[in-house]
């Protein structure tokens, strides 16, 4: 594993992803309550809050525009991803390289992993060749760690997410993204599973919209579980003030300060 400790993609250990791949996997439907995040500036513009440490985007959004915010946003480029018009087995095209990641001044890349698919082996294999580009460039590698599959009976049970975060481990990830899984002590499992203090760092992903009392406790948990943060999209920029939620964040994932004090 590479040490974060001097990456733009962490401050201080701690992690906090704004993830913007949503419109290639999800389409226009996740900005349907407020259409102007459609606009990449928007949400770059988001991207440059204190608490963010990456902004993670698909290779076009990265040549686009991230070089009008190079100077306030580090970069996470995503070398797969595939649409929602996608009906098969859960599989992610490689649709970008680590070298080429690297050229348009990526300062970390990420990569999905659906372990449990039917095409897990082949995605495990491009992972192996991106996840050894990467050392050869020195930026870190995040795997979003998602079991799906047809063969899966409950993939978001609390001991197939600790597998998920044992997978990217054991095939190399610096940071494994995971779904939340319940609990307090069900997220310390996780963090063993994918290494502990010295292995692969975990952080949640954010899901869905939640209130913002509930959204903060689950990462308050995580947190206090041992996880490195968070890696969120709509829990953020589907919001109508993403900066009030922003400032709660930095509050518990840099500050270490509680829900309730995070709120007020």
């Amino acid at each position: 594993m590479l040490s974060l400790e001097d990456s733009p993609l962490a401050r201080d250990g701690k992690i906090l992803i704004l993830a913007y791949d949503h419109g290639l996997e999800h389409g226009p439907s996740d900005f349907t309550e407020h259409p102007e995040r459609m606009s990449p500036e928007t949400v770059f513009d988001v991207a440059t809050h204190d608490a963010v440490t990456s902004v993670a985007v698909q290779k076009g959004l990265a040549e686009g525009y991230y070089p009008s915010y190079e100077d306030d946003v580090s970069l996470l480029t995503k070398l797969n991803g595939t649409s929602n018009l996608w009906m098969g087995e859960p599989d992610s095209a490689v649709n970008c390289t680590v070298d080429y990641a690297a050229d348009i001044g990526a300062d970390a890349v990420g990569f999905t992993l659906y372990g449990g698919s039917n095409s897990e082996i082949e995605m495990a294999e491009e992972f192996r060749d991106a996840q050894e580009a990467a050392r050869e460039h020195d930026i870190p590698m995040v795997m979003w760690s998602y079991p799906r599959g047809q063969g899966l009976r409950n993939a978001s049970d609390a001991d197939t997410i600790a597998y998920a975060a044992r997978e990217a481990l054991e095939l190399g990830a610096d940071v494994a993204k995971v779904k939340y899984p319940g609990s307090r002590e069900a997220m310390e499992h996780t963090v063993q599973a994918a290494g502990g203090e010295n292995g692969a760092k975990v952080v949640m992903s954010g899901g869905s919209k939640v209130s913002d009392e509930a959204f903060l406790k689950n990462v308050k948990a995580v947190m206090d579980a041992g996880g490195a943060g968070l890696a969120v999209g709509r829990n953020i920029w589907q919001r109508e003030n993403p900066t009030q939620l922003l400032d709660a964040l930095e509050a518990v994932i840099h500050e270490g300060r509680s829900v309730d004090a995070a709120l007020s």
